[in-house]
């Protein structure tokens, strides 16, 4: 199944109560990632904002709280149809986006490039239809090292398996996903290396974040 057609089917039969659990099983953590990148976004209040991979619309919230104007794009029509918030929504894939080019003012997408068919060409086209000089953020899994690297392999290929069980409603399937996504996406490209795709799609200025003892990560850039 091709990463786009894989996203689909583990989120669309989740869309009606993802934010909810995505809270509950990151312990608090995947809001504190969300503001966190949306902080680093450079732009002015009614700067337009397209936000890729939006769900059901948790960091469109965010950037509409900055003042933005914000336009929701989702290749989902369940999840664009579960979103909370008054952006303008789009269905569409960060692969190929119906926007000429710089079209926006700045760019943020969240657990978007494990489910793309090419992380550097998707790279390209996301900086495609941004001003140059706008900013671009990122949210992602990471995945920790050292001694943090055990636990967090027993939380996700224990703990989010049995939780997803319980809940049920097609979380199992995404308990079950999510560990070795991860970790494979961590393997193929490691934050260095990523950050080196962000400059060749064309941006500068990129800076690295790892949060929650390396379970979050954070990249922000700036168009060229």
């Amino acid at each position: 199944m091709a990463p786009p057609d894989t996203a689909r089917a583990l989120f669309d039969p989740i869309a009606g109560d993802y934010e909810r659990w995505a809270r509950i099983l990151s312990m608090g953590q995947d809001g504190r990632w969300r503001r966190t990148m949306v902080a680093g976004i450079d732009a002015a209040p009614g700067s337009l904002v397209l936000d890729v991979a939006a769900g059901t619309g948790s960091i469109s919230r965010l950037l509409e709280a900055r003042g933005f104007r914000v336009v929701a794009l989702d290749q989902s029509a369940e999840m664009t149809a579960a979103r909370d918030s008054a952006a303008s929504g789009v269905i569409a894939t960060g692969e190929s986006l119906p926007f000429p080019d710089s079209t926006f003012d700045a760019l943020t997408f969240g657990y978007l490039l494990r489910y793309v068919v090419d992380v550097d060409d998707c790279l390209v086209e996301l900086a495609r239809v941004v001003k140059p000089g706008g900013s671009i953020g990122m949210v992602e899994f990471g995945k920790p090292t050292g001694i943090w690297h055990p636990p967090w392999w027993l939380y996700t290929r224990g703990w989010l398996p049995l939780a997803g069980r319980f809940i049920g409603s097609g979380w199992l399937e995404v308990g079950r996903f999510l560990g070795p996504s991860i970790e494979r996406f961590d393997h193929d490209h490691p934050p260095g290396e990523l950050a080196d795709a962000f400059r060749a799609a064309g941006m500068e200025e990129v800076e690295t974040r790892r949060m929650s003892l390396g379970g979050g990560l954070i990249m922000l850039g700036r168009v060229r």
